[in-house]
């Protein structure tokens, strides 16, 4: 009874919701895409241990959004929970016109509030895998997330060939609640949120009941919400894969027992095809991989992900490569694959400069850039709290949001002081443990001049940690950038340039920057608006790891009240 009334309710709103925008649902050549979509916590067993989890109409991973390159979607959001506030960010459309938009809670919107509603609407501009996630606190750790799939227009095809098309969503999973992970990061002691207890293949995992200290009934072991996922396939037929990542802290490695994967496309942009056997990925990375079912059919295949880059302790986290007509949940007989050793760097940056742009998509970069911007990534104490930050200052988001901000001129919001572009390069050891006693945590901005070229330079370097550093996926809001390369140690500004791949540089949204080294990017500020580079890994990122930019802002048209609420904009909707 309670599934029906909820069913009816979704059914009367969404009906409410077509009627005041007046769909015509006669015309067949409509190109916007509605949806209601009501966010509450509920009781979920993805890995047979039963966790409060935010759901989308009650499901975790969220339902898949499908548009065509050019349409509009329009998210009727209701915000259900009781005690906490959401925003969900579109992550990879670049909101061209709708910077308010973006879904990004204290940089472009106000926080939507416990039993408020907003209407997300924005256009998918081009075609590609892409995502949609929370942006408020930690809340991607607790299941609010989901894809986004644009297809290109009719009649025109891909630069491969395939039978079937399905997506594969990774996520690492936590049994601590969010509150409890924020805490410990922001408390003296520092409490580090610890390695995930299992990953997810579209949802589902396996946790060991039998060897958690639980309670009769938190671990379930034969529920069928933690059943493995299972890809059932016909022999001979070729598939494209569209495999995202979008953990809270590890980056991962995806493998399918016996077959070759060939990389095809990359954040939306199409790549130079190339063969793997293993597939890194990072947290916000989307990728496009062609498959043939060319294996012996009588049996089924592993689908295994596992931790890379931080020496695991979670379990792999398993799926099933089913050849029809075996049953999908026949368990293969082999041990599944393990990935490759944790560490190897190497092998990852290898992969990383192999994926170029497809010899017919090229897109050439700007020549040269306007500006240089190099940010040293460093782990710091400021006021005894652990923090990330980049020269020197670890992002602390204002009260009101950046956008608002900036669109009204207000001065007493934010630092208006112009971060640093650049570091002590000649006397800063990234090999070392360093005091970076000047640290602090603020939010000033970085202002670019509107339509201009920026290089970005993204520095690693020792934690507080003795001989250790980090890789960190960085994604950017609001545009694609050139990749133009990888180096170990110190970046050289006169040196390393020249050796930028200026040819064909593969554009993207999101990139790994590898330990004790660089990743040097290229984007044109060509969308009016604020937009936020931050570092995807959940936690760094509450930490402060990352940084803002603005550019055009007077381009900027007439913000919705909508987005508004909080801090200073509460009186522009009550006056």
């Amino acid at each position: 009874m309670v599934e029906t009334q909820q069913c009816r309710r979704i059914f009367i709103s969404l009906l409410a919701f077509c009627i005041s925008y007046s769909i015509n649902v006669l015309t067949v050549e409509a190109k916007t895409h509605y949806h209601v979509w009501d966010v509450k916590y509920t009781y979920k067993f993805p890995d047979c241990y039963k966790k409060l989890a935010i759901t989308i109409n009650g499901e975790s991973p969220g339902p898949t959004i499908y548009a065509q390159q050019g349409d509009t979607v329009v998210v009727r959001l209701t915000n259900t929970m009781l005690t906490e506030n959401v925003a969900v960010h579109w992550h990879g459309i670049r909101q061209y016109g709708t910077p308010w938009h973006d879904g990004t809670d204290a940089v472009t919107q106000c926080a939507i509030m416990p039993g408020e509603t907003l209407d997300y609407k924005f256009v998918v501009d081009r075609a590609g895998t892409y995502l949609y996630h929370a942006h408020y606190g930690m809340q991607i750790s607790a299941g609010l997330y989901g894809f986004i799939i644009v297809k290109l227009p009719d009649r025109v095809s891909e630069p491969f060939a395939y039978d079937h098309d399905h997506t594969i969503l990774l996520k690492d999973w936590y049994h601590g609640s969010t509150y409890e992970e924020a805490v410990g990061l922001g408390s003296i002691p520092f409490k580090w949120v610890g390695e995930p207890q299992s990953l997810l293949i579209n949802g589902r995992g396996r946790f060991n009941c039998s060897a958690a200290d639980t309670a009769s009934g938190v671990c379930n072991a034969t529920n069928s919400d933690c059943s493995p996922y299972s890809l059932t396939v016909v022999p001979g037929k070729t598939y494209r894969l569209r495999i995202a990542s979008l953990t809270s802290l590890s980056a991962l490695s995806f493998e399918i027992e016996g077959h070759n994967m060939t990389v095809v496309e990359a954040d939306g942009s199409f790549v130079e095809p190339f063969v793997t056997k293993n597939l890194y990925i990072n947290s916000g990375e989307t990728y496009s991989v062609i498959v043939k079912a060319d294996q012996d059919s009588k049996r089924n295949y592993w689908i295994t992900t596992n931790v890379v880059g931080r020496k695991p302790s979670t379990p792999t986290g398993l799926g099933i490569f089913n050849y029809h007509p075996n049953h999908h949940y026949k368990y293969p007989t082999t041990e599944p694959t393990t990935g490759p050793f944790w560490n190897d760097t190497a092998s990852k940056l290898a992969q990383s400069r192999a994926i170029k742009a497809h010899h017919d998509y090229v897109t050439a970069p700007p020549p040269t850039s306007d500006r240089v911007i190099v940010l040293l990534n460093t782990q710091n104490l400021v006021n005894g709290i652990y923090r990330w930050s980049l020269n020197n200052i670890s992002l602390s988001l204002p009260l009101t949001p950046f956008l608002v901000s900036l669109k009204h001129n207000f001065t007493d919001t934010f630092d208006q002081n112009p971060p640093p572009d650049t570091y002590d390069v000649e006397n800063y050891d990234i090999y070392s443990v360093a005091e970076n006693k000047n640290a602090t945590s603020s939010n000033p901005i970085y202002r670019i001049d509107f339509n201009t070229t920026v290089d970005i330079i993204l520095q690693n370097a020792n934690t507080m940690s003795n001989a250790t550093s980090e890789t960190h996926p960085w994604h950017l809001h609001g545009h694609d950038f050139w990749i133009l390369g990888y180096g170990d140690g110190k970046f050289n500004i006169t040196k390393d340039p020249k050796s930028y791949n200026l040819a064909n540089p593969i554009m993207r949204n999101t990139v790994p920057l590898y330990p004790y080294g660089w990743t040097a990017l290229r984007f044109r500020a060509n969308n009016p608006g604020v937009w936020l580079f931050h570092c995807h890994i959940e936690s760094h990122f509450y930490m402060g790891m990352g940084v803002v930019f603005e550019a055009g802002i007077d381009k900027v048209g007439n913000l919705p009240k909508s987005i508004m609420g909080c801090g200073k904009t509460k009186h522009m909707i009550n006056p």
